[in-house]
């Protein structure tokens, strides 16, 4: 119900700012508005407001929405207009206004980022500090003299001051150069610079996290088995076991770390097992039989007791990242461009061959990243919605027939040759337009299911 809940509230609150945007911008134009839609297909709600009578709509299919002006072309009567009405419909436009008309749907959804992004920076944006873990040998951090414990205090010059910040500029970089520097600050508070070589991130590796594959892996702190919450009548419960509990070993094999413990609970449903476990000063012994239970088609165990945080330590690797509202708004400013710049670099990769396809969501997607960030909290779900709309601003804006981009070349051609693309050359347009959407669409639901079966 929260990924349903957090996908329409995302459609709607996009979909409501791009469309408003062509509407606020057609009555500075004074262009007469006839009505205004969320969504398509059979009206759900309807209601007609101010001197024009725009009727205003939610309607059934809730992908996507418009904005319908008077335009004597879709008259059913021609010449039935007044010349008062005439001179308000979208058709006898200055090619000026009515670049700026449609240009505004695409603008407003990148304003509402800027908007968005603004409010996350004076409030402070969490994260984890970029201090390094285990560096695996033969990896490109390896070969960069990179070391466990090293802090990453910049990448290709840009200040960082979390795990996002990295894999950001990273991200960037690896589109742009083979090798970025990258400065640290290591464990005796010394500062060095080395060459971080990005070559062999290959296209495939962009849709998953590919700091494993340089190397940079997040620095874990060490986690005793150590029992948090018990959930009641679970198997911990029955077996006696109490919150701070640690386990030192299972059926006389040592427990270094809560993983292994975890490891060995999966791997032995319905199977008793004796654990030592030490309580405040005392050592004892306890009997817990691991409840079966089905994860994708196999059964593991489960005793029902959470890992005991150290909060300490959490706070200590964690960090909030906040700033002034003029310097927020700069950075806002940046974030919005700089996403919506990659997203183009992005987009040419990929009709290059460059980048893979794998990277075109479809709604299954966007539903799921929309469910989990409103799960995480009210900032994940923010900043998952301004990168939504910085999407949703740039597909628009591209060069397709019936998209918005689309009619802007149209109208580039009309300053260019003085005068209007002819209705055949946008009706041959209309159906490339068409097809070029259904391939994507198709691209996109392809891999919203293969997501959804291969997890």
């Amino acid at each position: 119900m929260l990924t349903l809940l957090a996908f329409l509230v995302t459609l709607g609150i996009l979909i409501a700012v791009h469309e408003y945007g062509h509407f606020q911008v057609a009555r500075w134009c004074n262009v007469k508005v006839l009505r205004f839609s969320l969504g398509f297909g059979k009206p759900i709600f309807r209601r007609t407001f101010g001197a024009d009578k725009t009727e205003f709509v939610i309607s059934a299919l809730p992908f996507g929405g418009y904005v319908k002006m008077l335009d004597e072309r879709e008259q059913v009567m021609p010449g039935s207009l007044s010349e008062t009405e005439l001179a308000r419909a979208f058709n006898r436009q200055s090619v000026w206004k009515r670049i700026a008309i449609v240009s505004a749907g695409p603008a407003a959804n990148l304003l509402l980022a800027i908007f968005l992004y603004w409010i996350l920076f004076m409030q402070g944006v969490p994260g984890m500090k970029p201090l390094i873990g285990e560096v695996p040998a033969q990896t490109p951090a390896a070969a960069a003299g990179l070391r466990s414990h090293d802090l990453i205090t910049s990448v290709a010059g840009e200040p960082v001051a979390s795990w996002t910040d990295v894999r950001w500029i990273l991200l960037q970089e690896a589109i742009r150069s083979p090798v970025v520097a990258v400065k640290v600050t290591d464990e005796t508070q010394g500062e060095h610079e080395t060459a971080l070589r990005l070559d062999s991130i290959g296209k495939e590796d962009f849709e998953s996290d590919f700091l494993d594959k340089l190397g940079l892996t997040p620095y874990r702190p060490p986690m005793p088995a150590r029992l948090g919450d018990i959930v009641p009548d679970s198997a911990a419960a029955k077996a006696g076991l109490q919150t701070n509990d640690e386990v030192l070993a299972v059926n006389d094999k040592p427990i270094a770390e809560w993983e292994q413990f975890v490891n060995l609970v999966r791997e032995q449903p319905g199977q008793p097992l004796t654990l030592r476990i030490k309580r405040g000063d005392q050592e004892l012994d306890a009997v817990v039989t691991p409840e079966a239970v089905d994860e994708n088609g196999k059964q593991i165990g489960r005793i029902g007791a959470a890992y005991k945080i150290d909060d300490a330590i959490i706070e200590k690797l964690s960090v909030t990242v906040s700033y002034g509202p003029l310097q927020s708004f700069t950075r806002a400013v940046d974030k919005t461009w700089e996403t919506s710049v990659f997203s183009i670099k992005m987009l040419v990769r990929m009709v290059t061959g460059e980048a893979s396809w794998k990277g075109v969501s479809g709604p299954v997607t966007i539903a799921s990243y929309a469910g989990q960030s409103a799960h995480i909290g009210w900032k994940s779900f923010i900043g998952f919605l301004a990168l939504i709309s910085i999407s949703l601003g740039v597909l628009n804006l591209l060069p397709v027939p019936v998209l918005d981009g689309g009619h802007l070349l149209y109208y580039t051609i009309e300053i260019i040759k003085g005068s209007p693309v002819s209705e055949a050359a946008m009706e041959v347009g209309q159906r490339i337009g068409l097809a070029i959407l259904a391939l994507l669409m198709a691209v996109a639901f392809y891999n919203d299911i293969t997501r959804f079966i291969t997890g």
